[in-house]
């Protein structure tokens, strides 16, 4: 059995390649939960979403977000009559998020969501991080805000100075699903605010030091692949390369897989993890996703 700890981007289009090499029963994906929160009403799981998504093959591959061919009707009329959206939610996919809103008066979210995951005929068992509600305070030269706040009504743009995340307890069934794994796949996200709030979830940090883990470096070169990694590591004292992801996961990963881009630091990378194999990691289209799936999952498939 795998265990993946996902964000919401570069994590599901690895996941994408795994399934095609693996039996999706046999893949437990652990989803972060620290973009969770209410918009109009209705519970937003973004990260969970796109996993769900992705696994049942309806994710929009434009946004990596919401649902392909979606509408946007309800979204649009709202800005008509003066309640405009911090986020722009299709039709079909605030269908889940109000299903999964009233499923939650009677469930916690991790229930919530495998009655979803089900719904959606998706084999994969998917765990999100906590069914506590997470807090992220982002300081910035323009002040404190929360994630949203930050990336869609700022658009990323402030001088990130500090981001600090609440601890919360694993959901049930994460601890034992990462003991219980012949292998914990770290994806290529977001490694402060996508796979640092799982890690630093009670419990999390010294069951992965006790099995197997194999990482993909969602920074090549001096960039992240997507999204605002590199004002948050920096911020937080981290270098944006491969040499800042190893050294922030260097207590627990064994293996780390990093872009040709970055053989050059092969020797100084194996001061921090041992093994470390080198390939293409940008993923383009599914031959990209299959061929970095087969490197990460290696003598397991």
């Amino acid at each position: 059995m795998i265990s993946v700890l996902s964000g919401g981007t570069g994590t599901p289009k690895l996941l994408q390649g795994m399934v095609k090499l693996m039996n999706p029963e046999d893949i437990t994906v652990i989803v972060n939960t620290l973009e969770n929160d209410y918009f109009s009403g209705v519970y937003v799981a973004p990260d969970v979403d796109t996993v769900l998504y992705t696994l049942a093959g309806i994710i929009n591959e434009d946004t990596w977000y919401g649902v392909k061919d979606d509408s946007f009707i309800t979204h649009d009329r709202l800005k008509e009559i003066g309640c405009p959206e911090t986020l722009r939610i299709g039709d079909r996919d605030r269908a889940m998020k109000i299903q999964k809103t009233l499923l939650m008066k009677e469930h916690s979210l991790s229930e919530a969501v495998d009655i979803q995951r089900k719904e959606l005929g998706i084999k994969s068992p998917v765990i999100p991080m906590s069914n506590q509600q997470s807090q992220i305070t982002i300081t910035t030269d323009q002040g404190s805000m929360g994630f949203h706040q930050f990336l869609v009504e700022n658009q990323g743009k402030p001088q990130v100075l500090d981001v600090s995340c609440q601890k919360v307890d694993p959901a049930p069934g994460l601890i034992e699903s990462i003991e219980d794994s012949d292998m914990v796949v770290i994806g290529p996200s977001n490694p402060i605010t996508s796979i640092g709030p799982i890690i630093s979830a009670k419990g999390v940090k010294k069951a992965l030091q006790k099995t197997y883990v194999v990482g993909v470096s969602p920074i090549v070169g001096d960039k992240p692949v997507s999204g605002p990694a590199a004002k948050f590591m920096q911020a937080k004292g981290h270098e944006v390369s491969v040499r800042g992801v190893a050294s922030m996961y260097h207590d627990f990963m064994d293996r780390i897989i990093i872009d040709q881009v970055d053989a050059n630091h092969q020797e100084e990378i194996e001061k921090l993890i041992l093994d470390v194999m080198i390939t293409e990691t940008i993923m383009t289209n599914m031959e990209d996703k299959i061929n970095l799936a087969r490197c990460t999952l290696g003598e397991n498939v």
